[in-house]
């Protein structure tokens, strides 16, 4: 079976993926009303990157929304050089995601979700591991999300010294 390339390059900087495509059903007195539900992932291959989902009555229309959807919740990961500074794990809803740095060459090691998420994140060594107890990818891709909000940078410290803060006695 030959796999479809779902990653657009639009005008702007960033590329999509489509990371799920759902029909969803809402029941009315008057029968079903079919929409659909696109996830979408966007980034820049730089260290920004984001989740969107969306619905449509079409799949087009749908693909969109979630692409502007996903635009919206970018955010910036710290990288160092094809990696992630350290260890990190987070949950969302019922999924898990633990993100391991990797020396460099080692590769992209994770499935699913986190795997496009990476990708478009620009991170290129890591190992990833989905732990929850969820096949869904939009909760794993939120976890993984969640869990590049957690990486921080060594902090460096002001060279000033620290002010003496001296209490006076009311007069």
């Amino acid at each position: 079976m030959m796999r479809r390339n779902t990653s657009k390059k639009s005008n702007d900087e960033f590329q999509d993926r489509v990371l799920d495509l759902s029909r969803v059903t809402r029941v009315t007195s008057g029968g079903k009303r079919f929409s659909f539900r696109a996830t979408v992932v966007v980034g820049d291959g730089k260290g920004r990157v984001g989740v969107g989902s969306a619905k449509g009555l079409d799949v087009a229309t749908a693909v969109q929304k979630g692409r502007t959807a996903a635009k919206k919740n970018v955010i910036r990961i710290p990288l160092q050089g094809r990696t992630i500074p350290h260890e990190v794990s987070a949950k969302y809803s019922a999924a898990r995601v633990l993100l391991k740095p990797a020396k460099e060459g080692h590769g992209l090691v994770a499935g699913g979700a986190p795997r496009a998420v990476l990708l478009l994140a620009g991170v290129r060594d890591i190992s990833a591991k989905c732990l929850g107890k969820t096949n869904n990818k939009l909760t794993n891709a939120m976890a993984t999300i969640e869990a590049l909000k957690l990486i921080r940078t060594r902090f460096v410290r002001s060279k000033e010294p620290k002010k003496e803060i001296v209490a006076s006695s009311p007069e």
